[in-house]
């Protein structure tokens, strides 16, 4: 009770179900420091009673016992603080410690209270209670310099919450302290942010040095929105914000949303009591009881109670019933445990309806909105309405009385009883990977991965699945690329060559490209690109096959025009070499796969880009390989590819070692003027007079250009081949047509 006139401030303790023995009452004057914390402390067997620590803003603490039949008594008066000057702001008991955060006055007065902002530091000391007394530990400095935190203690981890907005910067994360590991996480939950930093010394203890390297980006961040705050059960920070909402910070520095709150912005004053029952979360605001399931964020029962100031009592192995302390007395409160989290029935068949509304709103010509109540209640559509009855049914089947489901829609559940088996493995295997220990979740992670890459690629690549895909891919890349690789059922054969007997349905889903406002906006990468950033992580090498393959199927599916084909807007090895690009470190074999990527599409421009990117090389073997090779797919192409090896070679001497392979590759309607116009324009400008014989040697003569001039003026022209049958004949003119009168 605090200080209300004209009564003085007092504490009262007393057991519940025993009257024999005295009870605790401790009274003090309001001159006398103010009490800060009262705790609970570990207490050993052989007491086998209440053990309570009350803790003054000036350090001194009074741990009191509870014996049977003679009542409470004080075991011994302590002193927490080293310095007569520290005041003790927050106190909290951590398994046989006490931790707690004092403030430490400098020694000089200073006007400028943001110089004495860090006068704050973050203690814990042991405590031990036994049948001869209590023995206090040294001292232990967790943080100094520090500013003002509350102390909040989990079984395993202590929440350091700033008590005060003041300061910007400090105001925008907590700070988790492991004493185990002796290891600070520092945590901005709203914006993601989560560092961990281990204390090898005292001296890393300081809170500047603790911040060092975070304060840039934890700048950057917003305030913190805390109106309360409590630990949970679980060893979680529950937190309240000011705008209602329930969320939980788990020791890892993670955070889950967890309910909201009505009635709006809570007031600065207003209190708000939390306390978990098992996997319930009781809440108490403005008079009203909220019961909630944690774990899936569902309102169990919402109470108005008669009373505003009401506060939670432990309730020693009751999970279905809470108990309230108010002004009047202890009141418990039952209700029924939720629905087991193995049977998520009435969320599926809401979702079924929500989905139902996004998929007629999209088809809907009415600018009116569609929503769940219209639906259910207009019965103008029946495909969700007998979808929720089937789901109910089938979902309730493992329960006695199962109910009945219409004659009409029985065909349709047996159509579609693979498709709930396959959603109620997925479902268990869901609820295995949140239950199991930490040494099997990549197994099941592994098999959900694959499940939902495979459920996906089944369905709509809307922009929705794309993103889910998109974060699928980025936080368990292995796993994705094995449900990749089953989904496509890519192997290698006999002869070492890539196939895949994926559907063409799944195909279709592979190489969409949606439109760039659908992408552009968030960063989401089409599906095939997430599968060749894949491929260049886990198997770089089959990558230009699997483009080979995607083409293939491209080429049998669509016309090579055609603007709904993936090829209509950009070509998959363009598509394929963006990704390449965006690799943040670029080397020798990216330049190799870069060639593979271009000479595996066959384009004209490919290879041409291809073959350039060979010559800056100077690989000359491969250049006159591949001039060798895709001369042959189109006349055009061949006479490309000769220009490029002839200008090359009327600037240097490197391909001189090949020339009897490069010759044959003249076209047959390049005439020898035009060779010799080539040669000429491409010759290297030389900034000295021309001599006849250059000393360096590596001057272009006639007698390099001999034997192609020779081989063009030898070959037949293309006249001589259109009048050879008139050439040939055995008479010569050929007779006259006969006359016409």
């Amino acid at each position: 009770q605090k200080s209300r006139p004209p009564t003085l401030p007092r504490v009262v303790a007393f057991q519940r179900h025993s009257i024999a023995g005295a009870d605790l009452e401790r009274s003090w004057q309001p001159p006398q420091p103010a009490l800060v914390g009262l705790l609970f402390l570990q207490s050993p067997v052989e007491l086998g009673s209440w053990v309570l620590a009350l803790v003054w803003e000036h350090g001194r603490t009074e741990v009191w016992h509870f014996v049977v039949a003679v009542g409470w008594q004080l075991l011994q008066t302590l002193e927490l603080c080293q310095g007569a000057r520290a005041r003790v702001v927050s106190v909290c008991s951590q398994g046989a410690s006490l931790v707690w955060c004092e403030e430490r006055p400098p020694l000089g007065a200073h006007s400028d209270m943001s110089k004495c902002a860090f006068r704050f530091c973050v203690c814990a000391r042991a405590l031990e209670v036994g049948g001869q007394g209590v023995r206090l530990g040294a001292v232990r400095i967790v943080l100094h310099n520090s500013p003002e935190y509350q102390v909040v203690a989990s079984p395993q981890h202590v929440f350091l919450v700033p008590a005060a907005a003041d300061f910007a910067t400090t105001s925008k994360f907590l700070l988790i302290w492991h004493p185990e590991k002796a290891e600070f996480t520092i945590t901005a939950p709203s914006a993601g942010f989560i560092h961990n930093k281990v204390l090898r010394s005292s001296s890393e203890s300081d809170f500047r040095k603790l911040l060092l390297g975070s304060v840039g980006l934890l700048s950057c961040f917003a305030p913190l929105d805390i109106h309360t705050s409590t630990v949970s059960n679980s060893g979680g920070l529950l937190v309240v914000s000011t705008k209602g909402s329930v969320s939980i910070v788990e020791p890892d520095g993670t955070q889950r949303h967890i309910f909201d709150l009505e009635g709006g912005p809570l007031a600065q004053g207003s209190p708000v009591q939390l306390k978990t029952f098992g996997s319930i979360l009781a809440c108490v605001l403005a008079g009203v009881l909220y019961v909630i399931d944690q774990n899936s964020g569902r309102l169990v029962v919402k109470e108005v109670l008669s009373m505003k100031e009401v506060h939670f009592l432990e309730s020693q192995g009751e999970e279905d019933s809470i108990q309230l302390l108010s002004q009047t007395g202890i009141y418990s409160f039952s209700f029924s445990k939720p629905e087991d989290s193995s049977r998520p029935e009435p969320c599926l068949v809401e979702m079924v309806f929500e989905e139902a509304c996004r998929y007629y709103q999209r088809r809907s010509l009415s600018s009116s909105k569609l929503t769940v109540e219209k639906l259910k209640k207009s019965g103008t559509f029946q495909a969700p309405v007998v979808l929720a009855a089937i789901l109910q049914h089938s979902l309730h089947q493992k329960q006695k009385q199962a109910q009945s489901l219409q004659d009409t829609y029985a065909k349709l559940l047996s159509t579609m009883s693979l498709e709930l088996q396959s959603y109620m493995s997925l479902e268990l295997l869901k609820a295995c990977v949140v239950c199991a220990p930490e040494s099997e979740v990549e197994s099941y992670c592994k098999e959900l991965v694959e499940q939902e890459v495979s459920r996906i690629l089944q369905s709509d690549m809307d922009k929705d699945n794309l993103a889910y895909l998109n974060s699928v891919f980025a936080s368990f890349p292995k796993a994705a690329w094995k449900a990749t690789r089953s989904c496509l059922q890519l192997q290698q054969n006999g002869d070492g060559l890539l196939v895949a007997r994926a559907t063409p349905e799944v195909w279709k889903k592979v190489l969409c490209q949606p439109q760039l406002e659908e992408v552009g906006q968030n960063g989401m990468a089409p599906l095939f690109e997430l599968i060749c950033a894949s491929f260049l992580r886990f198997k770089p090498k089959w990558l230009p096959s699997f483009v080979e393959l995607t083409q293939q199927y491209v080429s049998s599916s669509w016309s090579y025009s055609s603007k709904e084909g993936p090829e209509g807007r950009v070509p998959l090895y363009k598509r394929a070499l963006g990704v390449l690009a965006r690799k943040n470190k670029h080397g020798e074999a990216d330049d190799e796969m870069e060639l593979e990527l271009l000479l595996c599409s066959k384009r004209p421009k490919a290879v041409l880009q291809a073959l350039h990117l060979l010559i800056r090389l100077k690989q000359w073997q491969r250049v006159v390989e591949v001039a060798e090779k895709f001369s042959k797919l189109s006349p055009l192409l061949n006479k490309e590819i000769f220009i490029t090896l002839l200008a090359e070679f009327a600037q240097h001497r490197e391909l001189d070692p090949y020339l009897d392979r490069v010759w044959p590759l003249c076209p047959a309607e390049l005439s020898a003027s035009d060779i010799l116009t080539t040669v000429l324009q491409h010759l290297p400008h030389s900034q000295e007079d021309p001599v006849p014989f250059s000393s360096e040697g590596n001057q272009l003569t006639v007698g390099l250009l001999k034997p192609l001039l020779q081989r063009v003026v030898q070959r037949p022209s293309v006249q001589d081949e259109m009048y050879s049958d008139a050439l040939q004949s055995t008479t010569f003119p050929p007779p006259a047509p006969p006359r016409e009168h």
